[in-house]
């Protein structure tokens, strides 16, 4: 009986002892997790680069003749705005966007029925400004599809000869129309998005007048019409407004 109550008593002491050595062993510190990263969010402003193709088409009538062109050519500029997205994905914003053209044609015409009286028309588009508001709607974190809408500054100019008489940059002018158009944007990573769109413009019509002794003593008048398309690729750099 007694040896019993020793080996028990031994069993105790040897449980205590690791029990205590246990204790003074260091504890591993717990892993770190990281907070997620805050949601994307298109709210904020941006500036950036834009590179494409410009299609125009229009008319010039002169003396009732009617001159017909269409073109191609290069785009590419940059463009400023701001958006602000709402609960449930949907975007507003605005933006503004300014290209400098390569686009250029020059054509051939006669305003009588003998071929007598002819005459060249040299078109230019120098460049064009759009202030727009867009609406889009982001369906998947990072990719927004959207519209927009608004007023276009197009820079124009029209060199008119005519029976070898040279009037010169007779249509030099901003012209003040309306556009319209849409596209798909991709944040590709935090900060920076890309964009493929396109869009159109309509500068309505537009009256002139030439005078010369030789060849337009009473005055000839002209009218002008002009629309272009253009389809631009681009990138934006992003800063938001507390949003990440």
């Amino acid at each position: 009986m007694r040896k019993h109550s020793l080996m028990l008593l031994a069993a105790a002491i040897g449980l205590a002892a690791s029990q205590a050595s246990a204790a003074d062993l260091p504890r591993k510190a717990p892993v770190y997790t990281p907070p997620p990263p805050p949601p994307i969010t298109w709210t904020g402003c941006y500036i950036g680069a834009n590179v494409g193709g410009i299609f125009s088409s229009g008319d010039a009538t002169f003396d009732g003749v009617e001159v017909s062109r269409s073109n191609s050519g290069f785009a590419g500029g940059g463009q400023i705005g701001c958006d602000y997205q709402w609960a449930g994905g949907w975007v507003i914003g605005f933006r503004n966007m300014f290209d400098g053209t390569s686009l250029h044609r020059s054509r051939s015409f006669s305003f009588d029925s003998e071929g007598t009286n002819f005459g060249t028309a040299d078109f230019h588009v120098r460049w064009f400004d759009t202030l727009t508001g867009r609406l889009g709607y982001s369906w998947a974190p990072g990719w927004l599809l959207y519209g927009q809408g608004g007023v276009a500054w197009v820079k124009t100019s029209t060199d008119i000869t005519l029976n070898g008489f040279d009037f010169g940059d007779v249509g030099n002018k901003t012209r003040t129309g309306w556009t319209a158009g849409g596209g798909i944007e991709w944040m590709f990573t935090r900060g920076w998005s890309a964009f493929l769109e396109g869009n159109y413009m309509d500068l309505g019509n537009n009256d002139h007048t030439l005078f010369d002794t030789g060849v337009c003593s009473a005055g000839c008048t002209f009218n002008t019409h002009a629309k272009a398309a253009t389809v631009l690729v681009g990138v934006n750099y992003r800063w938001g407004w507390g949003g990440y």
